[in-house]
């Protein structure tokens, strides 16, 4: 597995979600696991995919804004 983003736990939740969709399995752990879960959405988290789809979903999700840099 290849880390794929880290942000807050709210954009990981939907990034999964979107990843699966896409049929590019996705697995997400907390930045700091051994903080309580407290169900803070701006909690820092990780999604990780597997490095034969790593390049797929970074066309998804970022292709296009490479184009306005």
């Amino acid at each position: 597995m290849k880390l794929f983003y880290t942000g807050p736990l709210i954009n990981v939740e939907m990034l999964v979600v979107m990843l699966e969709k896409h049929a590019i399995p996705a697995k997400q752990e907390f930045v700091d696991p051994n903080e309580p879960d407290d169900g803070d959405l701006n909690r820092l988290a990780k999604v990780f995919v597997p490095e034969a789809d790593y390049e797929k979903a970074r066309r998804l999700f970022y292709s296009d804004r490479e184009d306005e840099l």
